[in-house]
């Protein structure tokens, strides 16, 4: 059986519950029930839909628009934190599509920063860019980011001229954004790379007169000579052009070299291998999943679709053995904690208070976790994805706290977001297909919140000690009927409310919940 054939066997509602946490950011119940027992390939094709481009964000005081505005010199740490808590609104009310995943997907990889570029609406521009490619074509999608205003920005494309070639966005187009570290390009394929993409230049930048923003090529300060590469680009000679349309000529030009390598295809594919099925890469995936997905995505002419569809419906990516193999990030964690509960951001135009609540609430979850949504701390990404086996560092020493705070305090009641509180217990036990049997109602709760199923042993640890600490568990059968008997009865209530209260938030502690 080869890695990249089809699985064709209809879904179990255990296995669309791990497509839909990796491919997303976790599915509702809702969803689960409406796709089990469909194919991978007619999930996919949904979650590969094209969606319509969401409407732009609005200021909370105003409700109106602001990044299509002359920049606003006073509010733009406020209008940059807007657009953080409206993208992460944007994942939380995703529907069944790999949109949002690819989008932090590519902002991970196509590396920009708010701290650096400082104008919120270049970030705005720069996130409208990545969803607009997401799933679409990497050829078009490098010649349009590498001209994109932020990436000028933050790696100096706009200081590049003729005479003084600046070499930075020349190295990360190279190591990092296409061929990556192992391609074989040389120093003097950087400085001639360099000398390709001279003469470009951002507009608008922070300019408080005109909302119109973008680049511009300026042909008077671009190199005009013959560009000459080495062997590992086949000496490929990049003419030197002049006039309006030489930079993009030449822009093309220097993609079409970087994508006929082979590595080029090869080290994309292992990026989204590592970030939807597993951080390590063994000799025999690297020979019969990576390569075969890289001629894929060769054959396609980089189009990102095909790829994406192979992936998530190969049997490779059912084996039962790579379950567990993710750490949840902070934005899975947390959005994918709220989704499945069932929140929901309201329209900001009918309730922006709110909306702009929830936002800012997952903004700082997943900040104080250490993935702030448009500020990625290097060109390198976030850590945990930089390197094979960093992917650890989403819990360390600081974080393991936090995560395991976020869920004590959305179970305890303490927050209550747009006037409710997200977890209750004593409705989702209501759910299950016997509530009165305690064990019953463990394994029930156990097989939906949990991504790698439980041995017996953990489950009569988690019935015994933790839901019913210590108390037989026939009483817990007498105490929930008698709080379904008398339901407005206080003391009914907290008696089995309590129990479910410490029940959730041991589960939202355990490692089985950090992974998917």
């Amino acid at each position: 059986m080869a890695l990249l054939d089809a699985y064709t066997k209809p879904l179990t509602a255990d296995q669309v519950a791990y497509l839909l946490r990796r491919a997303t950011f976790g599915p509702t119940p809702g969803q689960i029930k409406t796709l089990t027992g469909q194919t991978a390939g007619q999930i996919i094709t949904k979650l590969l839909a094209d969606q319509p481009a969401p409407a732009l964000p609005l200021d909370l005081k105003t409700s109106k628009t602001f990044t299509d505005q002359p920049f606003d010199t006073t509010n733009q740490g406020t209008f940059e934190a807007y657009i953080k808590m409206w993208w992460a609104n944007l994942m939380l009310n995703q529907p069944v599509s790999l949109i949002e995943k690819m989008t932090l997907f590519w902002s991970n990889h196509f590396v920009t920063n708010d701290s650096t570029v400082n104008d919120y609406r270049y970030m705005y521009r720069y996130n409208a860019l990545l969803r607009q490619y997401a799933l679409g074509n990497f050829k078009a999608f490098t010649i349009a980011i590498t001209q994109d205003p932020a990436m000028l920005r933050f790696l100096n494309g706009n200081q590049n001229v003729v005479g003084t070639a600046n070499e930075n966005y020349a190295r990360e187009l190279q190591e990092l954004f296409t061929i990556g570290r192992n391609g074989g390009y040389t120093e003097a394929d950087v400085r001639t790379a360099a000398k390709v993409l001279t003469g470009w230049a951002d507009t608008g930048y922070r300019d408080v007169t005109t909302a119109t923003i973008g680049s511009t090529f300026r042909a008077n300060r671009h190199d005009t000579t013959d560009k000459t590469f080495s062997a590992t680009y086949q000496n490929t000679v990049i003419k030197g052009r002049t006039g309006a349309s030489a930079g993009l000529d030449e822009l093309t030009d220097l993609v079409d070299m970087i994508l006929k390598n082979v590595e080029t295809p090869q080290y994309i594919c292992r990026k989204l291998y590592r970030w939807f099925i597993n951080s390590d890469i063994p000799d025999t995936v690297e020979t019969n999943f990576i390569q075969p997905l890289a001629d894929l995505f060769r054959k396609a002419n980089f189009e990102i679709k095909p790829v994406l569809a192979a992936l998530f419906q190969s049997q490779h990516f059912f084996d039962e053995a790579l379950r567990g193999a993710v750490i949840k990030s902070p934005t899975d964690l947390v959005i994918g904690t709220l989704r499945f509960w069932g929140l929901q951001a309201p329209d900001p135009t009918q309730n922006i208070t709110a909306y702009y609540q929830i936002g800012n609430y997952i903004n700082a979850r997943i900040k104080e976790e250490q993935q702030d949504l448009l500020n990625p701390p290097t060109v390198f990404g976030w850590t945990a994805y930089y390197q094979t086996g960093y992917y650890q560092q989403w819990i360390n020493s600081t974080t393991l706290g936090l995560r395991g705070n976020f869920g004590d305090v959305l179970t305890n009641g303490a927050q209550k977001l747009n006037g409710k509180v997200v977890v209750d217990g004593l409705t989702y036990a209501k759910t299950m297909s016997d509530p009165t049997d305690p064990a019953k109602l463990v394994s029930d709760m156990t097989g939906q919140l949990l991504s790698i199923p439980l041995d017996q042993a953990q489950k009569d640890f988690l019935t015994d000690t933790v839901l019913l600490g210590s108390i037989p568990r026939y009483e817990w059968t007498s105490e929930w009927n008698d709080y379904i008997k008398v339901p407005n009865d206080t003391a009914k209530k907290q008696a089995v409310q309590l129990k479910l209260t410490t029940f959730l938030q041991y589960i939202f502690r355990m490692a089985e919940y950090q992974i998917v």
